[in-house]
């Protein structure tokens, strides 16, 4: 058991992935001109990061481990979005994470006098939408369809096709698709 605070909870290959990472995202990937989405796919894939097709990443987003990302198709990831994946973080098919939204898979354990860090995973269903800065955190799963408000603090799952808003995070309403029924 880790008793010390100043013991680092990471292993040495991810400390070293780290350092490459940190490296390449520092570089080639936040550097890399905003129309060449492929070429920042590709560095993520060679950090282990599963991408789909057609994923347009930012190159202003931040991304903590790619080795733990899972990302499906036609999905975005906007301007200055960070991705703080501690555990897992799976996002679907056709999701816009938008502007300065903060996904956080990582916490503190405040009852241990270590401040142990736990590693949740998240999961990004679907079709959801992540507003503009909103915070999602971890361990939160945000189902098919469900949109996150702008500026929204989400602790706790969002159910399938819903809107919530504020914080922390509250229903709104039902989010009804253009030619669907409303009740799916």
């Amino acid at each position: 058991m880790n008793t010390s605070k100043h013991l680092s909870p990471y292993s040495l290959k991810e400390r070293f992935l780290r350092v490459l990472w940190g490296a390449c995202q520092s570089t080639l990937f936040r550097w890399s001109p905003r129309p060449l989405w492929g070429v920042r796919n590709w560095l993520l894939k060679r950090f282990g990061a599963d991408i789909g097709q057609h994923v347009y990443i930012d190159n202003k987003v931040r991304i903590f481990a790619p080795w733990k990302l899972k990302i499906g198709d036609h999905t975005a990831l906007g301007d200055g979005a960070i991705i703080y994946n501690l555990g897992s973080l799976e996002i679907g098919e056709h999701v816009t994470v938008s502007q300065r939204a903060h996904l956080c898979g990582g916490t503190h354990d405040y009852r241990s006098r270590q401040m142990s860090l736990i590693r949740s995973p998240i999961r990004i269903e679907d079709d959801a939408w992540i507003c503009a800065e909103a915070f999602v955190g971890p361990n939160v799963t945000i189902h098919n369809g469900a949109i996150v408000g702008a500026r929204s603090v989400v602790v706790r799952d969002v159910e399938a096709r819903t809107i919530v808003c504020g914080n922390p995070a509250r229903f709104i309403k039902r989010r009804v698709l253009i030619g669907q029924p409303e009740n799916p």
